[in-house]
């Protein structure tokens, strides 16, 4: 990795407490597969970056959720490297 990127287990602070991160939906504990990257424009500037973790099952449900609303998304591989550039 280089100095930008890092590992989003260890930035969360997860390494040391779960071997796995899991799925941000309710009561959902299924291993997350995909990270979505997102923000509400209304209250947050560009710069500003919220991440949810999904499970196969709950990705269209997720996306469906802040789609419907109209926030920006960009949707990653949980291992990818975490990108910082702002949303648009």
């Amino acid at each position: 990795m280089s100095s930008g990127e890092f590992d989003l287990r260890t930035r969360i602070g997860l390494e040391a407490f779960a071997p796995e991160v899991t799925c941000s939906r309710a009561k959902c504990d299924t291993t997350a597969t995909r990270r979505i990257e997102w923000r509400n424009p209304r209250i947050h500037s560009e710069d500003r970056i919220k991440i949810w973790l999904s499970c196969d099952e709950h990705l269209d449900f997720l996306l469906g959720f802040l789609k419907s609303r109209g926030f920006p998304v960009r949707l990653h591989a949980v291992a990818d490297p975490v990108n910082e550039e702002p949303i648009v």
